[in-house]
């Protein structure tokens, strides 16, 4: 099945439990625009390679579309609608007023230098500037783009629309707009909502085994937020393979070790420069992403791409809590599964929103031109996070159903009550 069907069957599943009109349904359905283009570039070897690029606007019903752009080799259109239709969805659940997009570009950006990823960039920038706008649709980093590249989009975009125009892209650098707080939001947002989860446990921070698959920028962020609170984090992956300390990671360390050697599958042998575990003379193991998996621990935080915990493999899980910082970590039949197992799931569309929220914090600081000190944006990070949690587990309780069908529902309500004003439906 595919990620966009998976998506479709989360819907209509959600519109069933809460009893939806089918015309909402039916509408939130379907993107209302996708774009197609093909980026021609000059590579620095003098010859001419042709990308292909997307850019999904899923609804525009609650505002401006909002979404990230992917570059990746195995990118595709229906993962670009899955994903844009989700971000629909997350705007509603944290009830900011945008509505939900995404794009992607089909390239392994690491083979392209760097002169080669900013006509690239550029040139596709140029291909999709009629369609976005600080009030159109608002693009983001998200998987292989950084601020880097959200810069040269603003710059392309601002030179052919002949002025400034910085609020059309968030997750830019602090010095041409940025956010304060934006580097550490999925991570920060994610971590809010874990706390207010896990308070139902009953054990304190530091008995709590944390495993952490993807130590990107959500996942290494989400280790140091939970390290500094007390939390035991006992293993970390990267896309090369993992790392497991049984008594608990030092996570400034293995960061370091990660900037410097690519991995922190590289660094595991104790007396080396990275000596990582938190028990001096303790030995850490490699071990594999599938192994992660089914460590033995309280809370997994999947942080790295789609269907990473399938119907093949959730048997294994042995979390009692899981933490989807990433987007559709789990397939529709691991869903299933966990559910029936009692695992709590903590849904994407509520776990990672921290990320869009403060990306809405800088848009709104960008038309303002007024811009906001770090701890005002985590205060108001904070408050939407926690709110956002308390609705969704009392849609949850409501409904007797999953927190993931208690986010799908809130966010129904919300975009049904826009549908019906608007005379729509």
């Amino acid at each position: 099945m595919s990620f966009f069907q998976n998506t479709l069957d989360l819907i209509e599943k959600a519109a069933d439990i809460m009893k939806l009109d089918g015309d909402v349904q039916t509408m939130i359905s379907h993107p209302n625009r996708i774009i197609q283009v093909s980026i021609p570039v000059k590579m620095d070897n003098g010859q001419t390679r042709i990308f292909e690029g997307f850019r999904v606007q899923h609804s525009n019903l609650r505002g401006p579309y909002k979404g990230g752009i992917r570059y990746h080799q195995d990118v595709n259109m229906e993962e670009v609608k899955a994903l844009a239709t989700l971000m629909t969805f997350k705007c509603a659940v944290v009830d900011i007023p945008l509505g939900g997009g995404k794009g992607g570009i089909i390239v392994n950006p690491k083979e392209l230098s760097n002169a080669e990823l900013e006509r690239m960039t550029r040139a596709y920038t140029a291909q999709i500037a009629p369609f976005i706008g600080p009030d159109i649709d608002i693009p983001a980093p998200d998987v292989n783009t950084d601020g880097q590249i959200m810069t040269w989009i603003a710059d392309e975009y601002s030179r052919i629309k002949q002025r400034p125009a910085l609020g059309v892209v968030t997750g830019k650098p602090l010095f041409f707009g940025g956010s304060l707080g934006r580097n550490r939001a999925t991570a920060q947002g994610g971590v809010f909502v874990l706390k207010e989860a896990t308070k139902d446990l009953g054990k304190k921070p530091e008995d709590t085994r944390v495993v952490i698959q993807g130590f990107g920028n959500a996942g290494a962020h989400a280790a140091e937020i939970l390290e500094s609170e007390g939390y035991r984090v006992v293993a970390v992956s990267d896309s090369k393979g993992g790392i497991y300390c049984h008594e608990g990671i030092h996570v400034v360390r293995a960061i370091k070790c990660k900037e410097e050697t690519g991995s922190v599958h590289e660094c595991t042998v104790v007396g080396k420069k990275f000596d990582y575990h938190v028990e001096e003379g303790a030995v850490c193991e490699r071990i594999t992403n599938e192994q992660l998996l089914e460590l033995e621990c309280d809370i997994l935080i999947l942080s790295a791409l789609e269907n990473q915990v399938t119907g093949k493999n959730a048997h294994q899980v042995k979390a009692k809590l899981i933490l989807e910082l990433a987007n559709g970590p789990l397939d529709a039949e691991a869903d299933t599964i966990l559910a029936e197992r009692g695992v709590t799931v903590i849904p994407d569309i509520l776990a990672n929103a921290g990320g869009v929220t403060v990306s809405y914090f800088e848009w709104v600081q960008n038309q303002m031109n007024y811009y906001w000190p770090e701890d005002e944006v985590h205060e108001r990070l904070q408050k939407i996070m926690v709110q956002s949690w308390e609705h969704v587990k009392a849609a949850s309780d409501k409904y007797s159903t999953t927190l993931r069908m208690g986010a799908f529902i809130t966010a129904f309500e919300r975009l049904a009550e826009v549908m019906k004003a608007r005379s729509i439906v």
